[in-house]
Parts: C-alpha cells; sequence; structure tokens
C-alpha cells in the first residue's frame, strides 16, 4: 500500500518520528498554496520565511532519502487548495493511504478531518510531537471552576514536567513567579546584543512569490533575509540568545526603546511555531543557564514562563472554545482600523515606532504588540475582528492558535473577561515609564485635554466611562472608577469630547 503523508507550512521538523525510518513506498508532499497565502493579507517575509522553510525542509529529506512531492506556488498543477490537489495527487499516485499531522489551526483541521472523512482512504491524523500538554488538558483541569488562570496552568505544568523544581517539588527559589521582577525600563545599559540571525538572499524566490500574483504588506528583505529556514539556523539563534540575551531578559522583558527594537528578546517564536525547535529543548537550555549560573532565577524563570505556562496554556484556551471564539466581541467594538495601521505614519511616536518596526521586520515583542499597539486599539473602540486579522497577517511567528486567544482575550478584552482577569489598559504615563517614546512626540503624555494632548489619556478614560457598566465593578480597576467619581463635571466633559473627536478622526492621529 503506497502512502502518503502531507507536512503543512508549520510542521517543519525534520527530527518528527515519520523520519526515522526511509520507506519507498511512502511520500512526503508539501505545498505553497494561495489557499493559505490569501486567507488575510500576509506580511511579505511571514510568506517568504514559510516557503524557504518549506523548501529546505524537502531538500532535508530528500538529501535523507525520503521521496517528497514538492507543489511549487507556480506549478502548474497547483490548483491552489489544500484537498484539491490531495485529490490529484492521491488519484496520480494511486495511494491507499493517506496520513497527516494534526494542524494547530481549526480551520485546517476541520477541512482536513471532513475531507478525509469521505475519502475512502486507510491513514489517519498523527500528532505533531510538539507540544507539552495536549489540546484539551487546560479544559480539563479547568473543568467546573468558573475562572481560568494561566498561573494555575502554568504550576501544573511545571510539576508535570519537573521545570525549576527543588528536589522535593517545591518552586526553585521559594515562589513561582518572579514577573514583579522583571518590569524594568532600559536606559541604554547593557547593550543591546548583536543581531545573530542568519543572513539569506531570496530575491529569486520573492520574484517567483510575487509572479504568482501573492499579496502581501511589510517589507520584503528578500535580499538581506533574516529568519532561520531550518533546525541548525534555529538552533545557532537559540544558543545565541542564552549566551548573550537571557541573563538580562528577565529585567528588561517589558521594556521598550527607540534605539534597540529587539532588545533582549530570543526572537525564536518563528522557529518554534513552525516547530524547528522543540519547546523542551528551549525550556531545558534556560533552566540550565540558570543552574550553571549563566543566568539569574528571574531571567530563567520569565522566559520559561512564556513558553511553558503562556504558549502552552493560550492554547488550550483556543481549542477549548473554538469554533465560535474569532467570534467574541464583548465590548461590541466596530471602529475600522486607522490607516497607518498599514503604513506607520502617525505621529504618535510609540505607535509609529511599534508599527513601522512591525511592518519593516514582521515583528515586534509582545509589550509593543499589547501595551501600544493593542492598548490603543482597545481604548480606541477598534474592530476586534479587524486588529486579529491584521495581528494574523503582519508578525512572522503569528498562527491562529496562539494569536486570535491573545489579540481577543488578553488585549481587547473581547471575550468578556475568560482570558484576562482585567482590560490591558493604560494611559501615557505608562508608556512614559517603560520606553523613551514620548521623548520627542509632537503629544504631550501629561495632558488629557486639548489638541496637543496624548490620545491615550483621553481615551483611557473614556473607555472606562463608556464601559462602566461592566467594568465599574472589576476589583483589579476599582482605583480607576474612584479617580472618576472624583473628576468634576466639567472635566469628564472635556475628556468626552477629546474622546469623541480622536475617535472621528483616527487616520489623522
Amino acid at each position: 500500500m503506497k502512502t502518503v503523508r502531507l507536512l503543512l507550512g508549520d510542521q517543519l521538523n525534520p527530527l518528527h518520528p515519520w523520519f526515522d525510518r526511509v520507506d519507498p513506498e511512502v511520500l512526503y508532499v508539501l505545498m505553497e498554496i494561495r489557499q493559505e497565502t490569501d486567507y488575510v493579507l500576509h506580511h511579505a517575509q511571514k510568506i517568504l520565511a514559510i516557503f524557504a522553510g518549506m523548501r529546505a525542509l524537502a531538500e532535508h529529506l530528500r538529501s535523507a532519502g525520503h521521496r517528497v512531492h514538492y507543489i511549487a506556488i507556480d506549478a502548474p498543477e497547483n490548483r491552489q487548495n489544500l484537498t484539491e490537489n490531495l485529490d490529484a495527487l492521491l488519484t496520480e499516485t494511486q495511494a491507499g493511504c493517506f496520513e497527516w499531522q494534526a494542524p494547530d489551526e481549526y480551520r485546517l483541521d476541520a477541512q482536513l478531518d471532513a475531507w478525509f472523512a469521505g475519502s475512502g482512504f486507510a491513514g489517519g491524523k498523527t500528532s505533531s510531537m510538539h507540544f507539552l500538554a495536549n489540546r484539551f488538558e487546560a479544559r480539563n483541569l479547568f473543568a467546573g471552576k468558573k475562572q481560568w488562570r494561566m498561573e494555575n496552568f502554568y504550576r501544573h505544568m511545571r510539576r508535570k514536567h519537573g521545570v525549576l523544581l527543588e528536589p522535593e517539588g517545591s518552586p526553585a527559589g521559594g515562589q513561582w513567579n518572579f514577573d514583579a521582577e522583571n518590569r524594568k525600563p532600559w536606559r541604554g545599559q547593557p547593550p543591546e546584543p548583536l543581531d545573530r540571525r542568519p543572513l539569506h538572499d531570496h530575491t529569486l524566490l520573492w520574484q517567483t512569490i510575487c509572479d504568482a500574483g501573492v499579496r502581501s504588506f511589510g517589507s520584503d528583505s528578500a535580499a538581506a533575509f533574516r529568519w532561520p529556514v531550518n533546525r541548525g539556523e534555529a538552533l545557532e539563534m537559540l544558543t545565541a540568545f542564552i549566551d548573550a540575551a537571557l541573563p538580562h531578559y528577565g529585567d528588561y522583558q517589558d521594556a521598550m526603546s527607540t534605539n534597540a527594537p529587539r532588545l533582549f528578546h530570543s526572537l525564536l517564536s518563528f522557529a518554534l511555531n513552525v516547530k524547528m525547535l522543540h519547546p523542551q529543548e528551549v525550556i531545558a537550555a534556560a533552566e540550565t543557564a540558570w543552574r550553571s549560573g549563566a543566568a539569574p532565577l528571574a531571567a530563567a524563570e520569565g522566559f520559561i514562563r512564556q513558553i511553558l505556562g503562556w504558549r502552552e496554556y493560550i492554547r488550550g484556551v483556543y481549542w477549548a472554545h473554538m469554533p465560535g471564539y474569532e467570534n467574541s466581541n464583548a465590548l461590541e467594538h466596530t471602529l475600522p482600523l486607522p490607516q497607518w495601521f498599514w503604513t506607520g505614519k502617525t505621529d504618535m511616536r510609540c505607535l509609529q515606532e511599534s508599527i513601522g518596526n512591525s511592518l519593516e521586520h514582521a515583528h515586534a515583542h509582545h509589550i509593543q504588540r499589547l501595551m501600544v499597539i493593542g492598548n490603543f486599539a482597545l481604548l480606541a473602540g477598534l474592530d476586534p475582528q479587524a486588529l486579529h486579522r491584521w495581528y494574523l497577517g503582519i508578525y512572522i511567528d503569528a498562527f491562529e492558535w496562539v494569536e486570535l486567544p491573545n489579540t481577543l482575550g488578553m488585549s481587547q478584552f473581547a471575550d468578556g473577561g475568560l482570558l484576562a482577569s482585567k482590560p490591558y489598559a493604560a494611559s501615557a504615563a505608562y508608556m512614559h515609564r517603560m520606553s523613551d517614546y514620548c521623548r520627542g512626540c509632537r503629544y504631550k503624555r501629561d495632558q488629557r485635554t486639548g489638541k496637543d494632548a496624548c490620545p491615550y489619556n483621553a481615551l483611557y478614560w473614556d473607555f472606562h466611562l463608556r464601559h462602566a457598566d461592566r467594568l465599574s465593578r472589576n476589583p483589579r480597576i476599582g482605583m480607576v472608577y474612584r479617580n472618576l467619581a472624583a473628576m468634576d463635571a466639567s472635566e469628564i466633559e472635556n475628556i468626552r469630547r477629546r474622546a469623541a473627536d480622536l475617535r472621528a478622526h483616527l487616520d489623522l492621529l
């Protein structure tokens, strides 16, 4: 019986058990298709990185003796649809068995399940062998509980996998979470590490993509491409991060600077999310650095929490609430995205920097995504589904399982508090404390109203006024409503007017 095995663009793990044995009766198929480039408008570098990574894996498998069928974006036989290509290939090869690794996105999982159910083939779905929790582990852990909290899931995962524990099972350092030590602004020292990422020239591949009619946005950087295309390059990036950046990651993980957009972040999320790296080896590298004295515990724990805690938890939230979660809009926000989301051309320096870097590099770190871009979208009342599509398209590491709950739940509170216990809302004071963005900005961070006042300020107070019925009883933001109660009526009216004017003219900010 001939077997066809499908590899998706985010399943680039050369160590998967599938590849332990060379079998001439097995054919691996990878395909570049418009179905996947077009379901949202993607950043140019995201398309390039995935196609280059797929091509690199195909060549690696061929070199190891495996049979590979690669359908390029411009191939005449390419039907540009996943299941239509499978129909044609399976008919051509007269295969009797079809196997695939479980997709991480609901839409692909449902598409392949439905197609296979009516195909009549033997075979079926297998694990990608990537994640440290199963799809429904979070749902099962919190069964019957009113609230889900990442911290509880994180402690469960630490115990389950024996990470950062003392011999008797207590947390290393006497506490589970060192987040309170991870909030320092960066003032120029220590210096940002050198960029050790690989350098590629993908000019020809980019031309092929453009000639095939694929639309994109952002800088392609094809001639000087800085993202890994194979596991070896991803491992080199991991080593460089552990050696040079992890020691300072904890202190400055929330900091932002116009002079150092990377700071001490790993930039490993793309390699992780397309499975060039396994989360267990990344976690082990960080823990080893702490145990050897090469990195402080707060830094190692803060980094590990993002992977073992948040990354696994957010996937559990996704699978527990799909389908349907993607339509969440509890605050009923509907404003379209300002046009500068696509250009970065705004006078607000924090957004100019964060969106500009995103357009240039297909990357921004988590605080820029959450507390600059997402915070503005929340306060202004932007359509969360439009914002979701933008996040999903612009970031090289964005796949729906991780991006959707982060955007709708964590950033926009669109799920009504399922994921986050309070909205992540902040005024200009937060930007000033955690960055140098306010320096040189034409807007005044210390003014609430007036034409030169920072838009975040009036929008911040107006957001809480507009949603007082829902939020005023939330104990985590009670101080906001006590401050509003202390304002006189004229100040409240000025805030409302300023916010209404801002929201009516977002394109002009």
